[in-house]
């Protein structure tokens, strides 16, 4: 039976994204979402003062051509949706030899929020596409 795996998130980069490519010359870019839990009816004033552990981070891993938009358009604080499905990361901890667990998004699409910047300096808003605001590309490696 095929059960469904699909995710969607929108949120604030932690951290300009982290790309690299692979053995086999794909690009890939780990991104970090911060985004703050449904307000429930509270002011952005209230929410304002909420403890910072309110926020719930998400790490999204995105390929290819996604990637590579993620390197030329986005930095801390650039806000983004984000299409994909949960995956589950494993691997054998080197200091303690025990098995580690991260559940991560793997992003297929990602579509820029046009929303006030989070902060001042360095905004490159002026340089994301007009025409693309969106890329997609299937996740494959």
């Amino acid at each position: 039976m095929d059960l469904l795996n699909r995710v969607m998130i929108a949120g604030r980069l932690t951290r300009d994204p982290e790309v690299r490519e692979t053995a086999s010359g794909k690009s890939v870019a780990e991104l970090s979402l911060a985004m703050d839990p449904p307000g429930g009816g509270k002011s952005r004033a209230d929410r304002e003062q909420s403890s910072k552990d309110d926020s719930i981070f998400v790490d999204v891993v995105v390929w290819e051509q996604t990637a590579e938009t993620a390197r030329e358009y986005l930095k801390k604080g650039s806000a983004i949706l984000i299409e994909g499905r949960l995956r589950m990361d494993c691997w054998e901890d080197r200091e303690t030899g025990k098995l580690r667990r991260k559940l991560k998004v793997a992003g297929e699409r990602m579509r820029f929020l046009n929303l006030a910047p989070a902060r001042s300096d360095g905004d490159r808003s002026q340089d994301q596409p007009q025409d693309r605001a969106e890329t997609s590309r299937g996740i494959s490696r």
